[in-house]
């Protein structure tokens, strides 16, 4: 199978590969990325995660992404759309290491997952889910998402009717989520006709 690539202006996003593993370990060893998305795990714990979303590809049609920062050629995390089984809907989901937190990767990475999971997969929402109780001062991310200013990598979701607008039920509680890498809150994202300035859903 032929997965697909995307690529924003500074990120890659792409499926899963081998030589990836050895940062998604150290990503998963991380309490503090790992906080909200099961606790931390060791290199064997990290395998099982890497190869389930990596096997998604082949069992699904899609899963996350591994997160390629363009200037440095890195792996800075993994994004993008997740259903396994029992899951409570479409979601897209997001997990940044550390050192790529506040550089608003996570914004302009799930802008074109978004666009990707309605314009390939057929998709006609899109949630994000977390655990816990989880707050982060200054997460402002969420809100981009919903109200990007001009030029930014969120606008063309937006402008596409793909993201909820202010009064949306809980786009405020996953700023933190967005700001730091984490899962936090939950939104939903649904088409609109082009044109409507409405809140969608």
């Amino acid at each position: 199978m032929q997965t697909p690539v995307l690529e924003t202006e500074r990120l890659i996003l792409r499926a899963p590969e081998p030589q990836d593993f050895d940062a998604w370990a150290a990503f998963c060893a991380d309490p503090e990325t790992m906080r909200f998305l099961g606790g931390p795990t060791d290199r064997i714990g990290a395998w099982r995660i890497m190869s389930g979303m990596a096997g998604g590809w082949m069992s699904r049609g899609f899963s996350m992404f591994s997160v390629v920062e363009k200037a440095t050629g890195r792996w800075v995390g993994r994004l993008g759309p997740w259903q396994p089984e029992g899951w409570p809907g479409t979601e897209v989901g997001w997990g940044l290491s550390r050192d790529a937190w506040g550089r608003g990767y996570a914004v302009e990475g799930a802008a074109a997952a978004v666009d990707w999971a309605f314009d390939v997969l057929g998709w006609t929402e899109v949630i994000h889910n977390r655990g816990g109780e989880h707050a982060v001062p200054g997460g402002c991310d969420a809100a981009r998402l919903a109200h990007p200013p001009p030029g930014d990598p969120a606008a063309t979701a937006r402008s596409r009717g793909r993201l909820l607008g202010p009064d949306a039920g809980g786009l405020a509680g996953a700023a933190s989520g967005l700001k730091t890498g984490q899962g936090s809150g939950t939104f939903r994202s649904s088409p609109c006709r082009a044109g409507r300035r409405r809140r969608c859903g």
